[in-house]
């Protein structure tokens, strides 16, 4: 169970995982469906719906097909501004309870996407890890150049209809274990500028978790777990910050960690540590 006032969009039903990418290949409806039932059954406040470069037609499909097994709200999730427009046409908002869905992801550099609130209201996921600068992307590199794009977004937002609550900000949390770049304190330093200011109130903050331990081993040579307590940590430090939704796992069990518990304690000391001597904290970690 996820801790309280921690909102879950559920990961599963997604291109991008290899499990779920062979479901779609394949065509298996009742497969996919089965997963937005047991994100669901398991704690998921939304069910995320990625299909990929498939066509907008099966987008829509797939929101119809998985509105049929469960109510909860879903999340849109694809860059591509048709396909995220069949989907909020295919979604049944009285079926969700009266809940809006998300649309994830809504850049500075796609800033056409706010056309859709026209078709479906929806909750805005802002990517704060890049910025336009002279008509072109570029990537934020800073604390302060990600929280100059938050505000903007932000504006841009109130324009166009949206509220505060209505907006969820992502600043783009890196693997743990290949952060070389200092990228998660960046993280870190972004949630506590939009939390300090007041223009934010009420706003919500996320990050796709299980992206934080990619490509780190699940278990220690002991057998202990290693994914589930660096995530915890992770959200042990930024839920103060703001950070109160996650693209996660509903399987994984997340908790607040006291100040003494060994991952927490390692999370710190990687965020004050640079390049590889950070990368090397974390393989002491699961190594140990």
């Amino acid at each position: 169970m996820a801790i309280e006032g921690l909102r879950i969009i559920g990961e599963s039903i997604n291109d991008s995982v290899p499990s779920t990418k062979k479901l779609f290949e394949a065509n298996d409806i009742e497969a996919l469906k089965a997963l937005a039932r047991s994100q669901d059954e398991g704690g998921a406040h939304w069910i995320d719906v990625n299909v990929g470069l498939r066509p907008k037609e099966f987008m829509a499909d797939m929101v119809r097909q998985i509105q049929a097994v469960t109510t909860k709200p879903l999340s849109i999730d694809t860059p591509d501004i048709e396909l995220s427009r069949a989907g909020l046409e295919a979604y049944d908002i009285e079926r969700a309870g009266g809940v809006k869905p998300i649309v994830n992801s809504i850049a500075e550099t796609r800033l056409n996407m706010f056309e859709l609130y026209a078709v479906q209201p929806f909750h805005a996921l802002f990517l704060l890890s890049e910025r336009l600068e002279g008509g072109d992307s570029k990537q934020n590199r800073t604390a302060d150049e990600a929280y100059e794009t938050a505000k903007r977004l932000l504006d841009a937002a109130h324009k166009h209809g949206l509220t505060n609550d209505d907006c969820i900000f992502d600043p783009g949390i890196a693997p743990i274990g290949s952060d070389t770049d200092g990228i998660n304190r960046m993280v870190v330093g972004t949630m506590e500028r939009i939390h300090a200011d007041p223009d934010f109130a009420g706003v919500h903050m996320s990050v796709g978790l299980s992206n934080y331990t990619v490509m780190i081993p699940p278990k220690k040579p002991d057998g202990s777990p290693v994914k589930s307590p660096l995530e915890s940590a992770f959200l042990t430090i930024a839920m103060p910050l703001g950070l109160d939704t996650i693209i996660g796992n509903v399987k994984r069990k997340y908790a607040l960690l006291p100040p003494d518990d060994p991952a927490l304690v390692c999370v710190r000391e990687v965020l004050a540590l640079e390049g590889i001597e950070a990368v090397m904290r974390v393989t002491e970690f699961y190594s140990g």
